[in-house]
């Protein structure tokens, strides 16, 4: 198996610049830390969007030193549009560590890194150790996790506990002991290119012999066959397992799906529903010395979510709030930036904005608000800037702030300066929103 999988991956791997650093950089250091940061870029981000930003990351700060001198606005700056940006700050702060705690001397062991290096955990120092150092330990990625679990017919939930520990367990066991790196993204690679979620290409596999998944398939099909042909006898396979309470095996309350072949495998326990959520967000607008407009944007708290990016001023709403209520308290929370009483009917609505987090479905309720522009903020407790729109969007903001979405339909009419519902809002019409009547 070790040596199909690897002869395919020289073959047919994508050409990757974390890749090409990896294989071309003689310093170990330089090397483990071009693996790392890729590693870390790619948690919950797909190869094509991570590409850009990793070259641009990496002409920044080519080395540890360089990260660890840079500013965590920068940092964020550029992480902007990537998500979770607690990454990119857990990255620095690693970066940091290594550079002032370990003489700028990598951790040399998956053990080591994953102890001394914030933010890494088990996986990454798995990938950084085999790929950069060569040391002969497995990784558990989630195609991994479906490489494996096809391979040896795991129908349990791949979430949990008992199935994580077997199946690094298996890696490690399958590991080449002469190529870890190339092993390890061989076997990654198998599952984001061939043994994909929905319709592998289970044709193309270079281990299809030894998949137990689809052996279980050309299984249900004889006995669907003889089923119909009333030939069908119950003969055991060798290889099931027999034991009743099998903790790899899929529960007897979720049977074989014939319709969905090799994809019975793996079977993940239903995601939670992301909780609802709903913030009012103020577009402060003045006009600069020359004319041009400028925004008012704040930066949110150090930690939690989107931690130290900037926004428009923004505040929690409780579910279910009145329009009127809605901007009685936004007015309140401006007056504490503006240090001026701010009055509700001046809000003007724009819009609402929805964005999906993994966990929360966020929707912004959008105001505009021009003032004097000789109005004195009082920073409260956060930082504060105006900004032109570009450098708006130079800025470290998220996603969130810059998405456009369709209005959604329960949005209430009648408020001043209400558009109809259905329509387009985009960030354009933040900026170029119409002062009142």
């Amino acid at each position: 198996m070790r040596r199909n999988l690897l002869a395919w991956y020289d073959k047919c791997k994508r050409d990757l610049p974390w890749r090409t650093l990896a294989a071309s950089e003689p310093d170990v250091d330089r090397r483990a830390y071009a693996v790392w940061v890729s590693e870390i870029m790619l948690q919950q981000t797909q190869v094509a969007t991570v590409i850009d930003y990793y070259n641009r990351w990496m002409q920044k700060w080519p080395t540890l030193q360089a990260l660890a001198e840079a500013s965590l606005e920068e940092v964020n700056e550029l992480w902007a549009g990537l998500g979770y940006y607690s990454r990119g700050k857990r990255l620095q702060e690693a970066a940091r560590k290594v550079v002032s705690e370990l003489a700028g001397r990598m951790p040399r062991t998956a053990e080591d890194l994953q102890k001394l290096l914030p933010g890494v955990g088990r996986y990454t120092a798995g990938a950084i150790a085999s790929i950069s150092y060569g040391q002969a330990t497995g990784v558990v990625d989630g195609n991994v996790i479906r490489v494996l679990c096809r391979l040896r017919c795991i129908g349990a939930d791949s979430s949990s506990p008992a199935v994580i520990d077997r199946l690094w367990d298996m890696a490690n066991a399958l590991v080449d002991r002469s190529r870890p790196g190339d092993f390890n993204q061989a076997l990654m690679e198998l599952g984001a290119t061939v043994c994909v979620p929905k319709a592998p290409l289970c044709e193309e596999c270079p281990v299809k012999q030894h998949c137990r998944a689809r052996r279980r398939v050309e299984k249900e099909l004889g006995l669907a066959s003889r089923r119909l042909l009333g030939t069908c006898a119950p003969v055991p396979d060798v290889e099931d397992c027999g034991v009743g309470g099998c903790p790899l095996c899929p529960p007897a309350t979720e049977p074989w799906d014939s319709s969905l072949g090799v994809t019975n495998f793996p079977r993940k326990a239903a995601k939670k529903q992301p909780r609802a959520a709903r913030t009012a967000t103020c577009v402060l607008e003045r006009r600069g010395r020359c004319g041009a407009p400028q925004y008012l944007i704040v930066q949110r708290p150090s930690s939690g979510l989107l931690a130290g990016l900037w926004e428009f001023p923004s505040l929690p709403l409780a579910l279910g709030l009145q329009e009127e209520k809605q901007r009685e308290l936004l007015a309140d929370h401006l007056q504490a930036w503006t240090g001026r009483p701010v009055a509700a009917g001046g809000l003007r609505y724009v819009g609402e904005v929805i964005h999906i987090f993994s966990h929360i479905h966020q929707t912004y309720v959008v105001y505009s608000l021009p003032v004097d522009g000789d109005v004195t903020l009082d920073p409260v407790s956060s930082p504060s800037r105006w900004v032109t729109e570009e450098e708006f969007h130079a800025s470290a903001v998220s996603t969130a702030m810059k998405k456009v979405s369709k209005r959604k339909r329960g949005a209430k009419p009648g408020g001043a300066g209400s558009r109809p519902t259905g329509t387009q809002l985009s960030l354009h019409a933040f900026f170029r929103a119409p002062s009142p009547q």
